[in-house]
């Protein structure tokens, strides 16, 4: 399933968990997998409200637990125990880039820094709950239309802060954002920690069968426009292929170094390219050649084009127009040895991050092709549940 998101006036935990809630997920898989982390204190009711004339779920969070504040540790540790697997995995990433955010802007170590608004028991409940939602639901990519960000300040432990939060701005590099009419907050950190956590992507939507359609409600009844999170949830139409437009970069060098050309691939990626290639070939001369290749986006390519020739020195750089049709992907997680794996999914194949592998290789001396056999298996089995079964019946 596809699941995509319409932003217009914000997300945070809360309005995605009513979302997903209102799409059909479960109450009692979501309730379940929260209990499941042992924490105490806390109910989630879905409420049926309205938003300007819109009728939305809002997911209302009680806790009895005034603690706000807990180290991010034990905040990781206690969403690690969600269960199934798979949501504890999400809800960990989500909590494990918070915290990471967190120590940055303070200038800590992970361990070392404390959550405070965000170390309440609800943001246990909003990120597991989440999770588990997503799980049921059996959604295997999640989009999202550009974020919408107010600005202004508010009230926090540290005092007053800068709308967006700095947690929130850290969470969205590389995300686009438009900005929002007035001074409050829109998107929450746990709500941009979610949309990392869960592989979002961000465009129009993309080509599926329109199944539900859910509407998440905000604590605020905001009179400028209705503060609900719209989210639309689908089959994919495997049969359309996604176009998108490409530029290829090209130059021809005979005299730039191995040590040059070693680091030089690094160097296009982090410009922008989407992929960058070296091919060995003979020029002219009969001289040993390279040709180094760099695909991009269109607003990339001047970007990349300078890096090309400010590390190999080429007088010039051929640039071709492209297509290239592509199929949805997304990105999912599972656990080997205690390790998180990330998965490259696609309609036909799912395939782990080999980076991820090669960190739990080192960390436990078996071989990478070993471990890539245990995330394959674990993917496969995540994979077959009952939620799965499920959408041949829509």
């Amino acid at each position: 399933m596809i699941l995509w998101l319409n932003p217009t006036a914000g997300l945070s935990g809360d309005m995605l968990l009513g979302a997903l809630l209102d799409l059909g997920a479960p109450l009692d898989a979501v309730q379940a997998a929260i209990a499941s982390t042992g924490v105490q204190g806390w109910s989630v009711k879905p409420v049926a409200v309205q938003r300007q004339g819109i009728r939305a779920l809002h997911a209302r969070v009680a806790v009895t637990d005034s603690n706000s504040e807990r180290s991010a540790a034990d905040l990781i540790e206690l969403v690690s125990r969600a269960q199934p697997e798979g949501v504890g995995a999400i809800a960990r990433a989500a909590v494990r880039s918070l915290a990471e955010v967190e120590a940055g802007i303070h200038g800590v170590s992970i361990n070392e820094v404390h959550l405070h608004e965000l170390g309440g028991i609800d943001t246990i409940v909003d990120t597991v709950g989440v999770a588990a939602a997503v799980q049921a639901l059996g959604i295997r990519s999640v989009w999202s239309a550009p974020l919408r960000l107010g600005c202004g300040q508010t009230a926090s432990a540290h005092g007053m802060l800068p709308v967006p939060a700095p947690a929130t701005l850290a969470l969205l590099a590389g995300v686009p954002i438009v900005g929002a009419p007035g001074g409050s907050e829109t998107v929450t950190p746990t709500g941009a920690a979610l949309l990392a956590a869960l592989g979002c992507r961000y465009g129009e939507i993309p080509a599926m069968t329109l199944a539900r359609t859910g509407y998440g409600a905000g604590t605020r009844d905001t009179p400028e426009r209705p503060n609900v999170l719209t989210a639309l949830l689908g089959l994919p139409t495997t049969t359309a292929l996604g176009r998108e437009p490409l530029t290829v970069l090209e130059t021809t060098v005979d005299d730039v170094t191995g040590e040059v050309l070693g680091q030089l691939i690094d160097r296009l990626l982090s410009a922008g390219a989407v992929d960058a290639w070296i091919a060995s070939v003979t020029g002219k001369k009969n001289r040993p050649t390279q040709v180094i290749t760099a695909l991009c986006q269109p607003s990339d390519d001047g970007a990349v084009t300078a890096v090309l020739m400010a590390e190999t020195g080429t007088l010039g750089v051929r640039r071709i127009d492209a297509q290239r049709d592509v199929l949805p992907r997304s990105q999912g997680r599972v656990s080997v040895a205690g390790h998180e794996v990330r998965m490259k999914v696609g309609p036909h194949r799912a395939k782990p991050e080999y980076d991820d592998l090669a960190e739990i290789a080192r960390a436990t001396g078996a071989p990478v092709r070993l471990i890539a056999d245990r995330a394959q298996a674990a993917w496969l089995s995540q994979s077959a549940t009952p939620a799965d079964d499920s959408e041949d019946d829509q």
